[in-house]
């Protein structure tokens, strides 16, 4: 299955296996560690396997996530975005200009390489010497290229009981993120009918 750099970045906020919601940027050590688990697709922009985050980084980052998930729950809209900060989203606008502010703040300049017998390849050099600041105008552009591209018509929220997530419908029947969310939903789903059975109400197909 394909990774997005966006996607990754709003599914820090995660069920978190026992009933509540999971932040994998809540803690300095927690970014690190998310930061590191990005290295393959940060290689062409940032050498994210050395760097190490502070709390100014840490902060920058999820002010960016912030701002992603405000538009991934536009994007996915008149459908109910995802519920971990439903109540909380800034304004597409704010988002936007969020988005835009950071993806500025790194100078940088598309090249082109192309070997002797080989096919030509294009990367972005950059004129910015700190990493941090690099590391958040690569997710800033990686969010703008995502919410810009194909894929932003197949993005969902899952409605799977407690869970959080975003994901890109990858086949025409996809309901949830993942089997396990499938599986929780249908057993809510049987346990309700089970229910209204007892009740003495009607069945719901």
């Amino acid at each position: 299955m394909e990774r997005w750099l966006a996607l990754e970045l709003a599914s820090t906020i995660r069920h978190d296996g026992d009933g509540g919601v999971a932040d994998d940027l809540a803690t300095v050590k927690g970014t690190t560690h998310w930061i590191h688990e990005q290295e393959d697709l940060l290689a062409d922009h940032v050498p994210a396997g050395e760097l190490a985050a502070d709390e100014s980084l840490r902060l920058g980052i999820i002010e960016l996530r912030q701002a992603v998930r405000a538009l991934f729950a536009r994007a996915v809209s008149p459908a109910p975005p995802s519920p971990a900060d439903a109540h909380r989203l800034m304004t597409a606008d704010q988002a936007m200009a969020r988005l835009n502010t950071a993806a500025a703040r790194e100078l940088v300049a598309p090249q082109i390489d192309w070997p002797a017998g080989g096919v030509p390849t294009a990367r972005l050099l950059s004129a910015e010497n700190d990493p941090h600041v690099r590391l958040v105008a690569t997710l800033a552009r990686a969010a703008i290229d995502f919410l810009g591209g194909p894929q932003r018509t197949q993005l969902r929220s899952c409605t799977a009981p407690r869970c959080v997530r975003y994901f890109v419908k990858s086949h025409g029947r996809q309901e949830w993120c993942k089997p396990s969310c499938g599986n929780r939903a249908r057993a809510a789903r049987h346990y309700r009918r089970q229910r209204t059975a007892t009740d003495g109400g009607s069945v719901p197909s």
